[in-house]
């Protein structure tokens, strides 16, 4: 008896014989087809114009160095930035938490309390919407500009999400 029910929950748990997708091939959708490259654009003409369009300002190019590892004014985790852009809001100031370095798509992220809410915005370096980040309060050392503070010890300060006193320690240097 315990042979048998054995043998059917080996049965029942199996995954082999089960169908691949269980439900209706309906909700299935086919990918969608990709649109072919226009003929000039495959004859090469009109392609420096597409790239000049799509390369990055000196400007960018600048901010986008100083968020790399290697540049002497790196801006690094710990900072207070404050980020003006095209659009609202118009400015935000917060703690750089993390910089995700991805090439032309290097992004970063700011926290700040406000009303005693958190809020967290990520702005992409060579987006048009960003148009200055200014350092208020470097980590780590005595910059140019800016005052310096004391240089954080991680790369990601996500445990600032969670330490409300820490964040406004870091804030309190401002003042």
């Amino acid at each position: 008896m315990f042979n048998t029910f054995r043998r059917c929950t080996q049965r029942l748990m199996s995954t082999a014989a089960q169908p691949a997708y269980p439900f209706s091939k309906v909700a299935i959708l086919p990918p969608p087809l990709p649109t072919p490259a226009p003929e000039a654009t495959k004859a090469g003409k009109g392609l420096m114009p597409y790239l000049t369009q799509r390369l990055l300002s000196p400007e960018k190019l600048a901010l986008l160095a100083r968020f790399g590892k290697r540049h002497p004014e790196r801006i690094m985790p710990g900072s207070v930035l404050q980020v003006s852009t095209r659009h609202a809001p118009a400015s935000f100031t917060g703690v750089l938490l993390a910089v995700r370095r991805r090439g032309a798509d290097t992004s970063f992220l700011l926290r700040n309390v406000i009303n005693r809410t958190g809020v967290e915005a990520q702005f992409y370096v060579a987006s048009p919407h960003v148009r200055e980040v200014k350092v208020l309060m470097r980590a780590g050392r005595h910059g140019a500009e800016g005052r310096g503070g004391k240089r954080m010890r991680r790369a990601k300060l996500y445990f600032l999400r969670d330490s409300p006193d820490k964040m406004t320690a870091i804030s309190a240097g401002m003042r």
